[in-house]
This record gives structure tokens, sequence and C-alpha cells, in this order.
């Protein structure tokens, strides 16, 4: 047996390690040499490979570049606007609604190109060369004056592009447009249409003419503006309007409350709920009748219109709390201040803690009291207005007091029930509907009753009252006694001198049963080169106290109603009457008329008279309304004048005083150049030489001071001054504006639109003060200082 031998491994060897035979045999085999050709062909192959990759990955860059743009296109193609600098006219790239952004000429270009007229641009914020609101008026036809309507609101952005942001001017996008008509006439007299108001054209949209934007803490995010008109009616003006907001998230306006006003207040933002945010209040108050609208601020869950303005309102009572709801009840029928205590009440009973639209029903009550209050505490005239301020206010007993001061009260405030439009009415019911027997309440309805339906239905309901007492019965018929006792009647002295002014126009035509006369109606007849004329009565003296318009609280009885009017005005003792044009040279002519009716239409009260014909007033604002007065009415009084250098050297500070608010009114009203207030020498240089009246208007024994302006002075401010033109100044009426002896100015004839001049100082008849004749937009005024509210009213 052949013995095979096994060599061992060395160390460390591996097991599959080649031969080393065949080691040597691969050693010796040849190896295959690249050829030349071969080693181009796969450096070719190789960079084919990486161009490949290369266009792939551009490929695919433009791609997605161009998918950007296509994005771009569809949300915002104003982005790629600058691609229109580089493609041909064929190629280029349509920007949708959107169009090409404008400079201000430009746009001022357009709109003249359409007939319309560019407004005066609003910044909404505080760099109003980025965004801006434009008001777009146009001219109506056959009109005189105040003829610009707006008709549109736009609101314009600066563009951001590239291309426009290097100009060296703006341009701007329209961001947003809201179209204009104004509300219907039927809207803006609401708050008078009670059934006694002359029916009219009331379908007819009455225009706006201006725009302002509101200031001063109005809620955020956005913009508030107001737009606003005007309608004359009767001896007022009514203002209304709309609220438009600027919403900045959805770039869109939106008209959000209509409104009107018919004292011409102007709605304003203000804190009255305390919730931090203000309210919108839209004062309507007519006479002494207090009416608030006031809105909140409350989120819509509408995309476009994301808030909306609610009126708070007492229709439903927020609490289900019986004496909540009766405070509201008697809220409603007007007795504010009664309402508001009892409701404090309430809120103190639970703990000083109202739900919300409870504390809004409460503050909107308390707003409403507060204006009560206030004519509650205001010296009257007449008996007839304290009491009306007095029920208005809930002060029953203070009123009583009032009605048994004298017979003349009582016939006077008898005048006042009778001629009530069941706003007194209504509260008493209120009153006596949560508390039944309150003495003064009782006798306030009876004392109604008595005057519109007579004493025997007074007498009755007080003796079906299950809990009157006899001493209350009796108290009552005492006071009901008062009403037709010989010496309640009228003490308005039949032989008092007729003290009357007013405004007077000629009439071409006459309806006699539109007129009251003493004498049958054949006596409205003219003799030979006689006109009529209709005057509008500002004010006149009933021979105790002088009464102005309108006249509210002023009603003729049922029966003798013209002689009640002749005795009243004085017309029996003394029925002439001057009419005093202003001539086109200044001149005062003196026309003598006959008053021969007299009409009380609404709060308005007129009077007919025929005279020889006068001049026509040609409307120039230089030229002051035809004037009508009676002799014995006023006795003018003209100061003499001194230079404001001889003040100053008596009252320097006074002078610095009314030269720096001389000029800043001429500043506001656009007649000198805006800018710094010179130095007091160099006005003291330019007006020194203007002369000005010292006299005593408020009755304190300290004189006032009184500079008249004409519109000769002021243009010679602006010779110096090309901006300004002579003819701007030159067709305005002069102005007066008068300091008091505490250096303040208490009343001045720089108001808007110039609805206002001073005419002349007066003195009424049995009066110790002095009073102004103020020239107002349609009609005479007369006004006196008075002491409490320190102002002329």
């Amino acid at each position: 047996m052949a013995n095979r031998s096994r060599k061992l491994r060395p160390k460390g060897s591996k097991r599959n390690q080649p031969h080393a035979g065949v080691m040597k045999r691969l050693a010796k085999k040849p190896q295959k040499k690249l050829k030349r050709g071969s080693w181009l062909s796969a450096m070719l192959a190789m960079s084919t490979t990486g161009c490949a990759y290369a266009i792939l990955l551009s490929s695919a860059s433009l791609i997605m570049a161009f998918a950007w743009i296509s994005v771009l296109f569809i949300f915002n193609p104003d982005q790629v606007s600058w691609l229109n600098k580089i493609l041909p006219a064929w190629a280029q790239i349509p920007l949708g609604k959107h169009e090409r952004p404008q400079t201000l000429k430009e746009i001022q270009l357009d709109l003249s190109k359409k007939n319309q007229i560019f407004g005066e641009t609003l910044p909404l914020y505080q760099n109003a060369e980025n965004s801006f609101l434009l008001p777009v008026f146009q001219q109506r036809a056959n009109c005189q004056s105040n003829c610009e309507e707006l008709v549109e609101l736009r609101v314009y952005q600066r563009s951001e592009e590239l291309e426009f942001k290097s100009q060296s001017e703006n341009y701007y996008y329209l961001a947003t447009q809201l179209s204009v008509t104004g509300p219907e006439e039927s809207f803006v007299i609401s708050p008078l249409l009670d059934g006694i108001s002359e029916p009219q054209d009331i379908s007819i949209p009455l225009p706006l003419t201006e725009v302002e934007r509101f200031e001063g803490g109005t809620p955020l995010p956005g913009v508030w503006f107001n737009l606003r008109g005007q309608r004359q009616q009767g001896t007022g003006a009514f203002t209304y309007g709309y609220v438009v907001y600027y919403n900045p998230e959805r770039t869109n306006l939106l008209q959000m409350l209509s409104w009107t006003s018919p004292n011409g207040e102007l709605p304003k933002w203000q804190q009255v709920t305390g919730d931090g945010t203000k309210e919108l209040v839209v004062d309507q108050t007519i006479g002494l009748e207090p009416h608030l609208q006031v809105y909140q601020v409350k989120p819509l869950k509408l995309f476009l219109k994301p808030i909306q303005l609610e009126a708070i309102t007492l229709n439903s009572p927020a609490l289900k709390d019986y004496a909540y709801q009766n405070a509201l009840s008697i809220a409603r029928s007007g007795l504010w201040t009664p309402a508001f205590e009892w409701l404090k009440f309430i809120k103190k009973q639970r703990k000083r803690v109202l739900p919300e639209a409870a504390q809004a029903q409460m503050d909107l009550i308390r707003l409403h009291s507060q204006l009560t209050k206030t004519q509650a505490q205001k010296i009257w005239a007449s008996p007839s207005q304290e009491v009306l301020a007095d029920l208005i206010d809930g002060r029953w007993e203070k009123a009583l007091q009032v009605f048994q001061a004298s017979p003349h009260n009582a016939q006077e405030i008898a005048t006042l029930l009778k001629a009530d439009e069941k706003r007194l009415w209504n509260r008493t019911v209120a009153a006596l509907r949560v508390n039944p027997n309150r003495l003064d309440v009782q006798a306030w309805f009876a004392l109604i009753l008595a005057v519109q339906q007579g004493e025997e239905h007074a007498n009755s309901w007080l003796k079906a009252q299950p809990e009157i007492t006899k001493d209350n019965l009796a108290y009552i018929q005492g006071l009901l006694a008062r009403l037709n006792n010989q010496g309640t009647k009228s003490q308005i002295s039949s032989t008092h001198p007729s003290q009357i002014v007013g405004t007077v126009q000629p009439i071409t035509q006459v309806t006699n049963t539109e007129w009251l006369q003493p004498n049958s109606p054949a006596d409205l007849e003219l003799t030979n080169n006689q006109v009529w004329y209709q005057v509008e009565v500002s004010a006149f003296n009933d021979g105790k106290s002088w009464l102005n318009s309108p006249f509210e609280n002023f009603n003729a009885p049922k029966t003798d109603v013209a002689k009640f009017f002749w005795e009243t005005l004085g017309i029996t003792s003394d029925p002439e009457i001057q009419i005093v044009v202003w001539l086109p040279n200044g001149e005062q002519q003196i026309t003598i008329a006959a008053i021969k009716a007299v009409q009380l239409r609404g709060k308005v009260l007129r009077l007919l008279a025929a005279g020889p014909k006068i001049p026509e007033n040609l409307n120039n604002v230089l030229q002051p309304k035809p004037l009508a007065l009676t002799n014995a009415a006023l006795e003018w009084v003209q100061p003499s004048p001194i230079s404001l250098q001889e003040v100053y050297q008596q009252n320097p500070q006074g002078v610095k005083v009314i030269l720096s608010s001389v000029w800043q009114s001429l500043q506001q009203s656009g007649e000198v150049p805006a800018g710094a207030i010179p130095s007091f020498e160099q006005m003291q240089e330019k007006l020194g030489d203007w002369p000005v009246q010292v006299i005593d208007l408020t009755n304190n024994a300290q004189p006032e001071i009184i500079l008249t302006i004409s519109a000769a002075e002021i243009a010679s401010l602006n010779q110096s001054t090309p901006g300004i033109s002579r003819e701007n100044t030159e067709q305005r009426p002069e102005r007066t504006i008068i300091l008091s002896d505490s250096n303040k100015v208490i009343y001045t004839d720089f108001t808007g639109n110039y609805l206002q001049k001073l005419s002349a100082i007066a003195k009424l008849s049995g009066g110790e003060s002095l009073a102004l004749l103020v020239e107002n937009s349609h009609n005479y005024s007369l006004r006196r200082w008075s002491e409490k509210n320190q102002r002329f009213e």
C-alpha cells in the first residue's frame, strides 16, 4: 500500500490560494493591448453620457421655470409683466383684467375724457404715495351752486413692478372701485315724516358732495369714510350720507350704513359701551326730543364682508327680568333719565355685572339721559320751554311748580299741551303703567286729557282711579281749574308794538285759504303799484320775551286763531313792516309794507305783506339778503372803530391771540398760503392798521374786540403770493371774528362754505345785553349771549 503523504500548510496560509504552477502559466500567457481607436471610442461614449445628463437637467430646470411662470400668470399676471419688455408685440402676455398702471396725470386725463372730475385724494395709510382713495365727481345738469356730485370711489395702489418702480413718477393700479348714488329723499326726511309735513316728491336721489375720512380711533383694521350731502328743509338743513369701509384684507370698498341727521350733525365715533371699540353715533335729535342711533361693529361670516354695523335697539330686552323690561319700556316712551336710574339700581343688585347686550342697552339709555338732563338744567326764556324740558327728563314735580307759578304760565303751558303730538302723552302713559298711583304723573295726565279732550274726560278718569284719595283728587281738580280760570287767559298785551325780524322775498300768487286774517278774505287784494311779500319770521317779541325760530312750542288755539296772532305779534297796534334792501353800491333802501295775514305751518311762522316793488337781489354773495323788521324791533349799535395798533397798547395779549386766530382761519379757508404762521411782528406789520370795534357784548362790563375783514383786505395779504389768486378772495363777503375779554374766540364767520355772516349789532327792546344779527344761508337769526353756556345762542 502506497503511502500518501499529506503536506502540512504553513501557518497563516489560505485554503483557496491558487497553485504555484497555475500562477506561472498565467504569468506566461500574453495579455491583449488596447487599441488606440477603441480608447477614443470609450472616451466619446463617456462624454455623450455626460452631455445627456446635462441636457436632461437643463430641460428639467426650464420646465420648472415655465411651470412657475404659468402659475404666476394664472394667479398674479402682474408679476410676469416684465416679460413684455423682451417679447415682440404679437407675443405680449395679456394681463387679464389688470390694466397697465397709470400716473396721477394719466388717471386725471382719463376721467376728463369721460366728463368726470378728479377729487382730492385721501390717504389710506400714513404713506399717501403707496395707496389712496380717489373720489370721482360729475357735474350736475341745470345746477346753479354746489354742482359737483359724487359718482364713484376708487382705491389706487402703487405698482411694485421693477418696470414702473424705477420710473421718476409713481404708477398706480386701480385696486377696487365703488359706484355711488345718493340716498332717496324719502329716507333723508324720514325723521320728519310725522303726518304733518307737506307731501313731497320723495323718490328723488339726493346728491352726495363731500368725502372725508373718519379720524381718531376708528375700529381696525381698515379705513372708514363719510360721504355726505346737505338738503335745505324749512329753516334748517338736513345732513345725510353713507359710511363706507375699506377692507384691506379683501381690497374692497363696502357701503356699511346710510344715515340722516335733521339737525345737521355729522356721525362720529365715540366710546359708548366701554368694550374697547368705539361705536358710531348718528344724532337725529329734533328740537328738545333726543334721538341717537348707536351702531356697534360686529363680525359677519362673509368672505367679502367680514364685519357689519349693528344698531343697539331697545325693542327686545336683553334680560328676562320684569324690572329690566319695565325700565326699557319707559325708555322707549322717552323717559330716559328715570329709565337709567332704574337700570343703575338693577345693575347694583346684580353685583354690577350685566350681560354684554344688556350693558349696551343701558349705555344707549345713558347717552340719551345725558342730553335730557342738560336740557332740563338750562335757564329757558319761556315757561313752556322749561316745562317741556322738565317733562322730557321726567321731572314731573318741578314742571308742576312752573305751571302753578303764575296764570300766564298756566295759559302758555296749556297751549303747549294742546299742541302735543303724543310725545308727552306717551311719557305719562308709560310712567302710569309702571306706577299708577304717582300723584304728579296723574296730575299731568289729567291736564293733557283736559286740554285735548275736555275737562269732563279728565274728571271722569280721575274718579275712576281706584286708589286716589280725596285730597289728591281735590289737588288735581284745582290744577284743572287753572285752565278755565278767567285769570289764566292770555296776559299778553294786545297793545304792545310789533317787534319782528325776518327774511323777505317777493311772491306772485296768494291763496286766501292758506293765510289767517282777522277780516274777510276779500281784504287780500293789492292796490296800484303794490306787490306781495312773504316774510319768514326769524324772531319776535310777544310783549314779554323774545321767541326764536323754529317755533316748535308756539301754537295757536283752535278758536279766534287770527286774533290770537294779531295780539301776540303786536300787529293790532302796529301793522307796518320795513323791508331793507342793500344796493350793489352798499347803500340801504327801505320800503314800507303793510302786514295783511299770518301763516303757521309746521314750525315756520310767515307773514304776508303788501308794498311797493323793491329792487331785485342779484344773488351776489357780497350783497346781503333783504331784511324785514318792524320799527320797534331793533336799535342799531355802531361802535366807533379804532386800529389794532391802538388796541395793542391796551391789550397786547388779546391782539396777539386775535391775529393768530385770524391767520389760522385764513389758512384753513385757503385765502392765505398754508404753512407756519408768521411771527407776531410780521402779522402786526400787515394787519396793525386794520380797524376794530371795542364794545361789551356779554354784559359783564368788559369790552370784546370785533374785527371785520373785507375781501379787499384779505386780497392785500396775497399780493406777493403767486399761488393765491385775487379773485378767490374778492368774490367772498367780509367776515367777522369776535374775541372775549379773556382772549377767547366767541364768534367767527370763518365757517365751512361761508354759510353765515355778521350783519349788525343791535339792542333788542327790553333787553339789557346786545344781540348779533347774523345772516345765514337762507335767513337771518338773532343771537344773544348766554351767561350759563358762555356762547351766543
